[in-house]
């Protein structure tokens, strides 16, 4: 027994994740092209319309919410999807949300089992390393009817959030058998200062960083998404396959396709 995974990519790091049927919307983010936002140190600016709108998206069950104090992750649209639903996200996130009941704020490697939509699962938060000073976290979903996999380990799906490449991730491989590992890439930089010609951090993976990664959880398949539609990254798909084929995992990606449900496992 294994987990079904269907992904509907609706643009950047906005995903729904059908889980053995159940739908976890990753970072609600649903302005349209052209919408911008003053961060201080830098100015984003969102290039391509999402590819679902709120009116048209189904039933969303719960959120994986990997923080919420970037607008490309939550914008004001995506807000409106917190209300009375399941989210997981940061333990700053959760203070900044309240007053919503169902906002769980978790610290890395906290674990929260959860019956969501009549189905039991175990949301287990995963560290990061984003924007210093600021809080982020990945996922792990598991639960019932998910099976074990290699090794006799239960079997799970993994979200990144936004993070570069850090070795405490290597761990996740020790406890669970990651099924599909799905990744925000792009190698995003930005600005370390004020000065916007000044030095860039880089502040999410990029292809061979997503490969390392990759590697190192021993997982099965590899699904890269938040590679577009922002002029803060610097790889995008045509960069990343050329990566992913310098690295020799090509026949491990799943690409998706805008606002077409994949089926990944």
């Amino acid at each position: 027994m294994a987990p079904t995974l269907g992904v509907t990519h609706i643009g950047t790091a906005t995903a729904i994740l059908e889980i053995n049927g159940i739908n976890f919307l990753t970072d609600p983010f649903f302005s349209p092209a052209g919408t911008s936002w003053d961060m201080g140190r830098i100015v984003l600016k969102v290039t391509e319309d999402p590819s679902l709108r709120l009116d048209q998206i189904p039933i969303i069950d719960a959120v994986l919410l990997s923080h919420e104090d970037h607008p490309d992750n939550l914008d004001e649209l995506g807000r409106q999807l917190l209300d009375g639903r399941r989210v997981f996200t940061t333990v700053d996130g959760a203070k900044n949300l309240a007053p919503r009941p169902a906002v769980h704020g978790m610290k890395p490697w906290e674990e929260k089992e959860s019956i969501i939509a009549g189905k039991k699962f175990k949301i287990v938060a995963t560290p990061t390393q984003h924007v210093p000073g600021d809080e982020c976290t990945g996922f792990i979903v598991t639960g019932e009817g998910f099976g074990h996999g290699r090794d006799g380990l239960p079997n799970a799906i993994y979200f990144s959030g936004d993070t570069v490449y850090i070795e405490e991730l290597n761990s996740i491989a020790d406890q669970y058998h990651i099924c599909a590992a799905v990744m925000n890439l792009g190698n995003a930089h930005a600005p370390t200062t004020e000065d916007p010609n000044g030095p860039r951090m880089q502040i999410t993976m990029g292809g061979k960083d997503g490969a390392k990664l990759f590697r190192a959880l021993k997982a099965d398949v590899l699904v890269p998404m938040h590679y577009e539609s922002w002029g803060h990254f610097t790889q995008f798909g045509a960069e990343l396959r050329q990566a992913f084929e310098e690295e020799g995992i090509s026949d491990k990606i799943c690409w998706l396709k805008s606002g077409e449900k994949v089926t990944v496992l």
